[in-house]
């Protein structure tokens, strides 16, 4: 029973932590480009190889930058190191702002969405391609590359995306 609350309060933990404060979003015009092209391969690839450079950098709550990520901090700073700026801040903007894939068609760079308690997705990650992704779990621990099959984030992934520019 002890047990079972523990992670009841660590996955509470991890859905608060990862999301990050508010930050005010730039106005959209009502015409974005739903057909528009995928970020190019070369820049998918780019993102991927950022986030795994980014392997071992700190979590911190609201951070955008190798000095410390929260999950999606990393996703905005790898795209902007391939040149892609301009994206969301929190994780439901990230998930309203990609084009459903499914796994299958997973390609280095896209985004995983996960579910860490209920049905409201709270974390976001990188696709760095052979079913692994980089993301930034929650506090006191470091920027991570896990397998799709890990025991605590792989029953939890929820959907996949590609951002579209």
């Amino acid at each position: 029973m002890l047990a079972r609350a523990r992670i009841s309060i660590a996955a509470s933990v991890l859905a608060v932590a990862c999301v990050g404060p508010p930050v005010p979003e730039a106005p959209r015009s009502s015409a974005r480009a739903r057909s528009a092209p995928a970020a190019p391969p070369s820049a998918r690839t780019d993102v991927a190889r950022t986030a795994v450079s980014m392997i071992g950098a700190p979590y911190r709550y609201g951070g955008s930058s190798p000095r410390g990520f929260d999950c999606s901090g990393l996703v905005q700073y790898t795209y902007a190191q391939a040149g892609i700026t301009g994206l969301p801040r929190t994780v439901s903007a990230l998930e309203r702002h990609v084009r459903p894939i499914p796994l299958a068609d997973l390609e280095p760079g896209d985004l995983l969405f996960f579910r860490l308690s209920g049905k409201k997705t709270s974390h976001v990650a990188i696709y760095v391609g052979d079913r692994a992704f980089v993301h930034a779990p929650s506090g006191g621990k470091r920027v991570e590359k896990v397998p799709f099959d890990h025991v605590y984030w792989g029953p939890r992934l929820g959907r996949a995306g590609r951002l579209e520019f």
